[in-house]
């Protein structure tokens, strides 16, 4: 019974495009997620037993609480997940559902594309299981509506078994985590909670309570475009300033040739002329140590070309976007050792790895409450491969369920 809630619930999610948008300057960026939140999420929040209810409008957040009902469970525990899906084609969403999967490629609707375990292994982590996958043509959404079923799954769950005794709980769903400013204006004062976890993790035991600390960096290169036969000594080809600048950077320090606790610098942008060229990057890292080097390392090597141009033709704008949580965490892992434990009730074994990447639950720590990442499922997420395994999603539901029993 919970799996076919569980199903129907994600399947009707993912059907609304949700999807964020990084031009917008509105928060959220896109109307179809106040739409999600209004329509869809506040009336089956209500229906579930969820109390106070509200929209934020000043965030996009909408959040709902579900009172103790024992005495003794004196804390309060939040539960966060994200609204907007990522940078894919997100209309017409139209997942398949492969029953005992048993091996071998799972076309994708009449796309021409397949999950073929040659190229993705991680199916073989799912035979005999429910597979949800997109038709090829969409993302499938499991980032991070995957987290929002399984929340409100939970509530539903422990509303109709009042005899199971649980702590107070917040639920808060919001908007723009794909586009990095979806917990900016998150309003903790409003949530007090004790502690927090973003549901929003990727396969079976993912715990997370390690993230990059990032920066973003946007550079301009000013050129000066004169005839071709007659620029020696006299053209400066903004293009060409870019490309000296990138090749100053350390080879090795990208992200496709690093992994674990190694940092990089990606080049996410580059577009211009011989008069005027940009280029924009990320530069993310573990250590707050490295992270300071890197940044002060760009900023020298355009100091250094400014120098050898004689005026500034190099313009840096560098700006932090968040911060290792592992810094506020670490001071009191009562919520990572909370969740390990119930992990481990469960027989699900815990994989404690710092995310190569961020949640909202980075910013939302530093904000004050400690926020670490635990598993929704997803696979391949943010385009046509993705998938999502609905009794990985269940056991997601019951580690919910788990943490706000214990004492």
């Amino acid at each position: 019974m919970l799996n076919n809630t569980l199903l129907e619930r994600f399947l009707k999610y993912v059907k609304v495009n949700t999807r964020s948008n990084p031009e917008s300057k509105t928060t959220p960026s896109t109307q179809s997620q106040v739409d999600f939140a209004l329509n869809i999420l506040k009336p089956e929040m209500e229906a579930i037993g969820l109390q106070n209810v509200h929209y934020i409008p000043e965030n996009g957040y909408i959040v709902g609480t579900l009172p103790a009902n024992a005495s003794h469970l004196t804390r309060k525990i939040g539960f966060i997940s994200h609204i907007d899906t990522a940078d894919f084609n997100a209309e017409n969403v139209n997942p398949q559902i492969i029953e005992n999967y048993q091996g071998g490629s799972i076309p994708l609707g009449d796309s021409g594309y397949s999950l073929d375990p040659e190229a993705f292994s991680n199916l073989t982590n799912y035979l005999g299981q429910t597979l949800i996958t997109t038709d090829g043509t969409t993302l499938l959404g499991s980032d991070d509506k995957s987290g929002i079923a399984e929340i409100m799954t939970a509530i539903e769950f422990l509303g109709a078994n009042p005899k199971i005794e649980h702590c107070e709980i917040r639920v808060a769903f919001g908007p723009d985590e794909e586009i990095g400013v979806g917990a900016d204006k998150f309003d903790v004062e409003d949530f007090d909670v004790d502690f927090a976890y973003t549901v929003d993790g990727g396969p079976l035991g993912e715990l997370q309570f390690e993230t990059f600390s990032a920066a973003g960096l946007d550079l301009t290169f000013l050129g000066r475009n004169v005839h071709p036969g007659t620029a020696k000594g006299q053209m400066i080809n903004a293009l060409q300033l870019a490309i000296d600048f990138h090749n100053q950077l350390p080879t090795s320090d990208r992200p496709e040739l690093t992994d674990g606790y190694a940092g990089f610098y990606m080049l996410s942008d580059m577009s211009g002329s011989v008069e005027e060229a940009s280029s924009s990057y990320i530069i993310r890292d573990f250590d707050e140590t490295s992270f300071q080097e890197r940044k002060e390392k760009v900023q020298a090597i355009a100091d250094k070309m400014n120098a050898e141009l004689g005026s500034e033709r190099v313009l840096v704008t560098l700006y932090d976007q968040y911060y290792n949580m592992r810094k506020i965490i670490e001071k009191d892992m009562t919520p990572v050792e909370l969740a390990k434990e119930v992990m481990e009730d469960l027989s699900i074994e815990p994989i404690i790895e710092p995310i190569r990447g961020g949640t909202d639950g980075s910013k939302i720590s530093f904000m004050g409450i400690p926020t670490p990442n635990i598993f929704a499922g997803g696979e391949n997420m943010h385009g046509r491969f993705e998938f999502v395994s609905l009794e990985t999603m269940e056991k997601a539901v019951q580690v919910i369920v788990g943490i706000v029993q214990k004492p």
